[in-house]
């Protein structure tokens, strides 16, 4: 019956998926990161095509079922319930599948059973995915961002975590609250571990260039430590009262992946490997980076001060020791 409403010919469907490839993303995780990552990007027009993928049949079916009903609301977008060997050659795959972190839990507690998951999950990302670009959102996610690497195989500026895209955005809107000021003309950066031994940069806080922490005043300045706790131990507080962080990461990490998607080369904390910068090597941490069509493309080498960079040593430390012990 319906197929009696239109008449399309061979040749105008050729030549209009010959116009622009679509824009095809997989998230495998539907728990609450996952599912606000998918509204995010599909309110915001992210994709062409949009994929969910879990081990919860039941779960996934409903959560797919129940965005498909708001398309009428947005911009036009394919969005299927299926498993990585439904995905038709996507652009990225963003992974949010793991292990939920616990009310007094540690993002590191987390690592040795999202590394058993992964060991399953990531030569299947391969063997479905091989051309994508990997985005880790699962925590710890410079350790994992870091395994996804190695058992991949894949170039490392395609294998990329959202890192502390977050603690920077958190970083710069309790400054700009502080100063009354939008905090999209903050400049500021969280770098390093995405989690405790996290460092602000306080030598770069600026706003249009205008320098805005005198050297040594963070340490002795109550109101700069007090943001900078506030900042770190931000997830923990959420954590305890609803039992998950979802909307903010499910924005930000819409803000990297349409920075790669529409090759932006735009500036963000993302975790990559390092090798050289500061004295770290075989490390992934964040550092501001450009991100385009290619993934990481170049990575901004900061003027720290010394005891900066012996933060940031120590952040990179930190993380090494926890790889060192695993076995993957």
């Amino acid at each position: 019956m319906f197929e009696q409403l239109f008449t399309v010919t061979g040749d105008i469907t050729q030549t209009m998926s010959a116009i622009r490839r679509p824009l095809k993303g997989v998230i495998v995780g539907t728990g609450q990161v996952g599912m606000a990552i998918a509204y995010s990007m599909l309110i915001q027009n992210t994709l062409n095509e949009m994929l969910l993928v879990d081990v919860n049949q039941e779960k996934l079916q409903g959560e797919v079922m129940d965005l498909i009903h708001g398309l009428p609301f947005v911009e036009p977008t394919i969005v299927r319930a299926g498993t990585l060997a439904d995905s038709d050659d996507p652009d990225i795959v963003i992974i949010t599948a793991g292990a939920k972190q616990k009310p007094g839990e540690t993002r590191l507690d987390l690592v040795s059973r999202n590394v058993g998951i992964f060991k399953t999950l990531i030569p299947e990302v391969v063997k479905y995915c091989p051309n994508s670009i990997l985005l880790l959102v699962t925590n710890p996610v410079d350790i994992m961002t870091y395994v996804s690497l190695k058992l991949s195989g894949f170039p490392s500026n395609r294998v990329i975590g959202s890192g502390t895209v977050l603690d920077t955005a958190r970083f710069r809107s309790l400054l700009a609250d502080k100063i009354k000021i939008d905090p999209r003309s903050m400049h500021a950066y969280i770098i390093g571990e995405h989690g405790d031994s996290e460092v602000p940069v306080w030598s770069k806080v600026n706003i249009s260039g205008m320098h805005l922490v005198p050297d040594g005043l963070e340490t002795e300045n109550d109101t700069l430590r007090a943001i900078f706790e506030q900042v770190k131990n931000a997830a923990y507080e959420i954590i305890k009262r609803k039992g998950a962080t979802s909307y903010a990461i499910g924005l930000g990490v819409t803000e990297i992946v349409k920075a790669i998607l529409r090759d932006r080369n735009r500036v963000l904390t993302v975790s990559t490997l390092i090798n050289g910068l500061y004295g770290i090597s075989d490390v992934c941490l964040s550092l501001p980076a450009v991100l385009n069509r290619l993934g990481v493309t170049r990575i901004l080498n900061l003027s720290l001060t010394p005891a900066e960079e012996k933060q940031l040593q120590h952040s990179a430390e930190i993380i090494r020791k926890v790889i060192q012990s695993l076995e993957f």
